[in-house]
């Protein structure tokens, strides 16, 4: 009988009815109150953070399961970190089954939102920004979850990072959708991923707009299977602003969809134009590796649907230019270096013509053959819709 009430008070315990709000208003020693209710918090609780700005010196951490952090909306509830005294992150979380919702992050020295080894976590309605605009010395991430089994990333707003404004890396079933990336080097960037839907997104204004990256040397290899579909990445013209050695510092300004290195890619029925260099450049990568595992080959690139206006008219990399006038001033919407020939399978309903470079791997500009050519007909077979856990979708509601 004994172990049946202890039983029992246990499972009352972790029921929702015994849920708490921790509330935190603006005012003095919001860092040590903020940080505190974070501490404090138990799984199936809530931190309510009021309106107003808080004006905080450090950076704050979560590493409780199943807690909401909750802000009266994204222009009502500002985390301000202009005044931090390290370099770390705004918000570091490495907790499971968490809810970042309904507030901003300004000015963190660091990454905004880093999110590692997070599963199951949702960011909804959140703002990140750096408000002096574009810098080198913005941090780089606005918001950043990586290592991480199940991400939704809904109605989000990320301004001035200096490598990617929305960022998954390393990460398995990703959703990233109805969110605006403005202003930073890569708008929304998925890198060393796998199964991930970029959709109904707006990048505009940054160096590149949607980037899908497999990188050598990381813990992750992308598995692929990535659908860009539905998005707007219009105007893309700010100059590159990364910090020198950074992968995305070669990103060249003006670039719409990069897709690099990465398998099963569909990039469909999506709005693209007024990108100087191109509206879809599919490139290998072209740095000298050591993984010996890792193909530096883009493969099953499939490209269809998409409208396609202004383009070409500033190409900003190596030799762009002078590409640009052998063919009347512009080049052409769609984009490849040529590397990998017929192993790329690169496939499409576009159009649009397609610029082709013919490069071998590891060789320079100089060495190109460009030609004018149209996508070959097909597509890689078709794969399953990303499905997040229910409790995820509710939680953005």
């Amino acid at each position: 009988m004994l172990r049946f009430c202890a039983l029992a008070a246990t499972l009352l315990a972790a029921t929702p009815a015994m849920a708490r709000d921790l509330v935190v208003e603006a005012g003095p020693n919001a860092q040590e109150r903020l940080q505190s209710a974070l501490l404090d918090a138990k799984p199936g609780d809530t931190v309510r953070i009021g309106a107003g700005r808080f004006e905080l010196t450090d950076g704050l951490s979560l590493d409780v399961n199943g807690v909401t952090v909750r802000g009266a909306g994204a222009d009502r509830t500002v985390l301000s970190f202009k005044g931090q005294l390290g370099a770390g992150e705004g918000l570091l979380v490495t907790s499971d089954d968490v809810v970042l919702r309904d507030f901003a992050v300004e000015d963190s020295k660091g990454d905004g939102i880093k999110s590692k080894g997070a599963d199951r976590i949702v960011y909804k309605n959140v703002r990140v920004e750096w408000t002096g605009g574009p810098k080198a010395s913005n941090g780089a991430y606005g918001v950043y979850p990586v290592e991480s089994e199940d991400v939704l990333i809904d109605g989000v707003t990320v301004k001035g990072a200096s490598d990617a404004g929305i960022y998954v890396g390393q990460s398995n079933r990703i959703v990233v959708r109805n969110s605006t990336a403005m202003y930073n080097v890569a708008g929304i960037e998925i890198e060393n991923s796998g199964h991930a839907e970029v959709t109904n997104n707006l990048a505009t204004h940054n160096t590149g707009g949607i980037l899908v990256f497999d990188l050598p040397a990381l813990p992750r290899r992308g598995a692929g299977f990535v659908t860009v579909s539905g998005n707007r990445a219009i105007d893309n013209d700010t100059p590159n602003f990364a910090p020198k050695g950074n992968t995305v510092a070669s990103v060249p300004t003006g670039t719409g969809v990069l897709i690099m290195a990465e398998n099963d890619v569909t990039v469909r029925d999506n709005e693209l134009s007024g990108n100087g260099t191109a509206n879809i450049m599919v490139v290998a990568y072209r740095q000298p590796f050591e993984d010996k595992g890792y193909d530096p080959y883009p493969r099953n690139i499939h490209l269809a649907g998409n409208r396609h206006g202004r383009a070409g008219f500033a190409p900003a990399m190596p030799g762009g230019a002078e590409l640009a006038k052998a063919l009347g001033g512009t080049l052409p919407p769609i984009f490849w270096d040529g590397t990998g020939g017929d192993k790329v399978k690169l496939t499409g309903a576009d159009a649009e013509p397609m610029l082709t470079l013919g490069l071998a791997l590891g060789a320079g500009i100089e060495t190109a053959k460009p030609q004018l050519v149209r996508l070959a007909s097909g597509g890689p077979a078709p794969w399953p819709a990303v499905k997040l856990p229910a409790a995820m979708e509710a939680a953005a509601k």
